[in-house]
C-alpha cells in the first residue's frame, strides 16, 4: 500500500497480516496476566455460587420453579431450564469450556428468575437499605460481563 505519509506507512505495516514481528500487535489484542487471573476468579466464583443453587434444585426438586412458572401461565416443563442455567451453565463457566455460552445460560436464568419471582422488588430497597434484588443483580451482571469478555486465556477454550 503506497501512502504519502511515512508514519501512516509504519502504522499500516505494523497492523498488516504479513507483519512478522510478533511484538507489534493492536492494543485490543494484548491481554496481561492479571486480566486473565481476574477473569478466572470471576468465572470460578460466579460458577461456584450459581452451581450451589443448581445442586439444591437437584437435591430438593424443581417444585418452586414449576409453581412460579404456572402462576405466570407458562408450562411447568420449562422448570428444567433452571437446571441448564444453574448446573450446565456454571459447569461450562468453571471449566472455561464455551464459557460465554455458560455465562449466557446463567444470565438468561437470572433474567427469568427476576421476571418470575422478583419483579416487584426491582425498584425496592431491603430492610438494610440495599437493593432488594442485589443478589440476583450480582449474579446477572457478572454473567453478562463474561459473555462480553469471554473466559480468558486460562480456560479450556477461549469461547
Amino acid at each position: 500500500m503506497a501512502l504519502s505519509n511515512p508514519r501512516m506507512e509504519a502504522v499500516a505495516a505494523a497492523f498488516s497480516p504479513q507483519c512478522d514481528d510478533v511484538r507489534v500487535r493492536p492494543v485490543a489484542v494484548q491481554r496481561d496476566a492479571l486480566t486473565d487471573l481476574g477473569l478466572l476468579l470471576l468465572r470460578l466464583v460466579l460458577g461456584g455460587v450459581v452451581l450451589c443453587h443448581g445442586i439444591a434444585k437437584i437435591a430438593h426438586g424443581l417444585e418452586p420453579v414449576r409453581h412460579a412458572l404456572e402462576a405466570h401461565g407458562m408450562p411447568a416443563w420449562l422448570a428444567y431450564g433452571a437446571l441448564g442455567g444453574e448446573v450446565l451453565g456454571p459447569v461450562l463457566l468453571i471449566a472455561g469450556f464455551f464459557g460465554r455460552v455458560g455465562a449466557a445460560l446463567i444470565a438468561i436464568n437470572m433474567v427469568v428468575a427476576i421476571a418470575l419471582v422478583h419483579l416487584a422488588q426491582v425498584f425496592s430497597l431491603n430492610a438494610e437499605g440495599g437493593w432488594a434484588i442485589e443478589l440476583q443483580a450480582m449474579l446477572l451482571f457478572p454473567a453478562i460481563a463474561l459473555v462480553l469478555t469471554g473466559p480468558g486465556r486460562w480456560s479450556v477454550n477461549t469461547r
